[in-house]
């Protein structure tokens, strides 16, 4: 699967979200920052991520998901 298949995936699927993606091989490491991320725990953060990417995990076509979640507060404090 291609990084910009995967953005496009991601970006439909959680709300005003922007993604950087990097993809080696089957592993897919993600950059996720969405306002959608407002008041989750990190697991709750990841679950939103796996649940858009659920098809594609399943079939195989992304192996392994390496992913940091940032709502835009805490991704502006991260640069």
């Amino acid at each position: 699967m291609q990084p910009d298949q995967i953005k496009a995936l991601l970006e439909g699927q959680i709300p005003d979200s922007e993604v950087q993606v990097n993809v080696e091989g089957s592993h897919v490491n993600l950059i996720v920052v969405s306002p959608a991320f407002e008041g989750l725990n990190p697991v709750k953060k990841q679950q939103l991520v796996y649940g858009a990417l659920s098809d594609e995990i399943a079939s195989g076509v992304i192996h392994a998901v390496n992913m940091k979640t940032y709502t835009p507060a805490q991704w502006a404090k991260a640069q």
